[in-house]
């Protein structure tokens, strides 16, 4: 909750209110098919414009009960017919609302109803619910006539419930800020780096800023940057610390420093959250998310109160003590995670809960005003992974088999779509780039998913997993063609062997989509061993002009590392069969001479794998393990259990892939690595086409598509060797491109070069 400018007052946005306190019930997820952020503006808008010249939008409302003050913005009030209205888009046709959306609704209306009153001495008031479909752009509008003292009792009722809990809530804050203020760091001293490191986040947390900083594997970063915040969290009024990672093992740390951190306090009041996806975390995945078909979404909102409470006093949540929180009062361990947010003072989990498109935790920031530090754990991957969310495509393949097991009453409006496939050009080419979907297309596409939308709320029952997952793929590639621009492409490809097209929206530039991100944010530090040349990172995620970067120097010394360059062989495509006998010569002469534990990487799983066969039939003494397409975890985990302190042998990898970064094998484990590729992404059709994008947008097309990306998996790579002050290793560097002083640069300058 933040904090209104009288401090004697509590503060509450009248939607958290009603969703504390107006809930009963079922948890019941089926009313949606939400419609994307822009066709919700654009339903606001539309039914604003079909009201009388006098209709008033958007109306700041505000009201005190007690020591509460309660604040948020009204749809639509209309004046000479004397009704509120408060506005629900949807594209679910005419299926019922689920009885806990309708009083969620119902309770929004009123509330907004008595502040109007109470604002404008209204006696009594029309107060409408108003449902307006997507799709078929009509209105269902609901309304109940109230008179002004029964509206204050609605209003008062629910704030008197939720008064304790805010009451609660703010000596928490007062507790926690006072533990964060005589907060010490949680070792002896800092490593090198270190204190430069957390002093960088201090300052930026302090100054409201950006931070790019690269900082070399090994010093802290995770609980350097934690420790960093959470000092300045107090004096900056700071709400939420949202710590985010690309990868599970990156959450897994950041939970690791925070148990060290609070720890060390003596039991820091910090409530921590670990956000799960919904997938991971489902207690029944065979079910569907309501109180009919699920045991744990059957009165989830009478049970949650309790849930609640007890989670806020466990303090520390991560997904095994949400489950039993949980499971103890027998309610969706997901939907507690996701409740628990609002409530919580450090959130971990992946990039998407920010970043994507309707992320919750965005969401959450604006709605509410939550003052957030944004804390990017491995900020290199942030780039592919923001593009990922902005991307989408359909395959005329998968329409074709959705066609044949969907209900009749679909079929029609699917084959409409089908029949709108060739406007998109059945390509001659493999490959091709249009500048957008077609308007019969887009047409189409509509009118299925509004059909889908309006059958799932008809026919719950139908909500099979194969046409649930085409509906959300047709949902979220209608998202990414509202925000197709300059900064993507669409294009339509025939995949190998196949007849049917695909076509695809893509995000080149991310940039423009989140700039929205940073500005919510209070500060944020994007941090990561890879984040030069910083340029890169600032044009592609559209960072603001006055983000700082502090690169740490490596608190290794030279010739820790030994890169050794090998200048005779070429690993590009065309060369990589007669390359063959050298790179593998290269490897067995390192291994004969200082035998131990080593890493090969290769640019693609067939060149892995010939390489492998290579080595084997020449030098059979050598003990090999390789990586394999899609690889399970399971099977990750044994790949990594074979580098023992006392075992000899050579895991084969592929660069950029599960064993190239984020994984730590200190001292004997690991002592050496041959990286056979400059690892520059492929010279392909949609590659040249990201080039040429980015090439008009920002320049530097060659650069940000080929050689800083391929660079930095090469560094990550070799990072894994040099893990501790302890360490030293040899990275092989085989291609002639590495004596190149463009490529050179590039690398890290605490590295010993010599030619190998």
């Amino acid at each position: 909750m933040p904090a209104p400018a009288d401090p004697a007052l509590l503060s509450v946005s009248v939607r958290t209110l009603c969703e504390f306190a107006a809930r009963r019930g079922d948890l019941d997820m089926r009313f949606g098919g939400a419609p994307t952020a822009l066709e919700g503006i654009a339903g606001h808008l539309l039914v604003g414009s079909r009201r009388s010249p006098g209709y008033e939008r958007e109306l700041r409302l505000e009201g005190r009960f007690d020591s509460l003050l309660v604040r948020g913005r009204a749809d639509g009030y209309d004046p000479v017919a004397n009704r509120l209205e408060e506005i629900k888009t949807h594209r679910r046709g005419d299926a019922p609302v689920p009885a806990d959306q309708l009083a969620l609704h119902r309770a929004q209306a009123n509330v907004y109803g008595w502040l109007l009153c109470s604002s404008r001495g209204l006696s009594e008031l029309d107060v409408a619910l108003v449902y307006f479909d997507i799709g078929s752009q009509r209105e269902t509008v609901l309304t109940e006539r109230h008179s002004a003292e029964a509206l204050k009792a609605v209003f008062e009722a629910l704030c008197q419930r939720f008064l304790d809990w805010a009451r609660d809530q703010v000596r928490h804050r007062a507790e926690r800020d006072a533990a964060l203020r005589a907060l010490g760091f949680p070792h002896a001293g800092f490593r090198d780096g270190q204190r430069r490191l957390a002093e960088s986040v201090y300052r930026a947390t302090v100054s409201r800023r950006c931070l790019l900083m690269q900082a070399p594997t090994g010093i802290g970063k995770t609980v350097g940057t934690l420790f960093a915040a959470l000092k300045a969290t107090p004096g900056q009024q700071v709400d939420k610390l949202f710590y985010l990672t690309a990868k599970t093992p990156g959450r897994r740390l950041a939970l690791d420093a925070l148990e060290r951190i609070r720890a060390h306090a003596g039991g820091t009041p910090l409530r921590v959250t670990e956000l799960v996806a919904r997938d991971k975390a489902c207690d029944h995945p065979d079910k569907a998310c309501h109180g009919e078909s699920c045991p744990l979404a059957a009165s989830f909102h009478d049970r949650l109160p309790q849930a609640r409470r007890a989670a806020a006093e466990a303090q520390w949540l991560d997904r095994l003590a949400l489950r039993e929180i949980a499971s103890s009062h027998r309610i969706c361990p997901y939907w507690l995670g996701q409740e628990m947010v609002r409530w919580s003072d450090v959130v971990v989990g992946d990039y998407n809960h920010f970043f994507d498109r309707g992320a919750m935790l965005h969401g959450l920031s604006v709605q509410e005003g939550w003052r957030v530090g944004l804390l990017v754990d491995e900020a290199h991957n942030l780039v592919d992974r923001a593009r990922a969310m902005y991307s989408a495509e359909l395959s005329l393949s998968d329409l074709k088999a959705i066609r044949k097991v969907a209900p009749a009453s679909l079929r029609r409006s699917i084959g409409a779509l089908q029949r709108a496939w060739p406007a998109l050009a059945a390509p001659a080419d493999v490959y091709s780039v249009l500048e957008r979907p077609p308007a019969d297309f887009d047409a189409a596409l509509a009118r299925v998913t509004a059909a889908l939308g309006e059958h799932f709320g008809e026919h719950p029952g139908d909500e099979t997993p194969e046409m649930l997952a085409w509906y959300f793929a047709l949902l979220r590639f209608q998202g990414a063609a509202e925000l197709h621009g300059p900064h993507s492409i669409c294009d339509l490809r025939l995949d190998e062997g196949a007849r049917d097209p695909t076509i695809c929206i893509r995000n080149v530039v991310p940039a423009p989509l989140l700039q929205a991100r940073w500005v919510a944010a209070h500060s944020a530090t994007l941090f990561s061993a890879t984040l030069s040349p910083s340029a890169h990172y600032v044009d592609l995620l559209g960072l603001p002009e006055s983000t700082a970067f502090v690169d740490v120097p490596s608190p290794f010394r030279s010739g820790q590392l030994t890169a050794r360059v090998v200048r005779n062989v070429s690993t590009r495509f065309r060369d990589r069969e007669r390359s063959l006998d050298s790179v593998v010569a290269v490897m067995a002469g390192q291994y004969r001479e200082r035998p131990g534990n080593y890493l090969a990487f290769f640019g693609s799983f067939d060149y892995l794998q010939r390489a492998a066969v290579r080595l084997n039939e020449l030098h059979p003494g050598i003990d090999t393990w390789m990586q394999s397409r899609r690889m399970p975890e399971a099977q990750r985990d044994e790949f990594l259990a074979r580098f023992r302190v006392d075992s000899k042998g050579i895991g084969f990898a592929v660069l950029g892939g599960a064993f190239a970064e984020g994984i730590d094998l200190p001292g004997a484990r690991l002592i050496g690595a041959f990286v056979a590729t400059l690892g520059l992404p492929q010279v392909n059709e949609v590659n040249e086409q990201f080039r040429r994008r980015i090439d008009a947008n920002l320049g530097h097309g060659y650069e940000y598509t080929y050689l800083y990306p391929g660079l930095r998996k090469v560094v990550q790579a070799a990072g894994r060797v040099v893990r501790t002050p302890d360490d030293r290793g040899t990275v092989f560097l085989i291609d002639d491109r590495y004596a190149r002083s463009e490529v050179r640069g590039l690398l890290p300058g605490w590295w010993s070069f010599c030619d190998g």
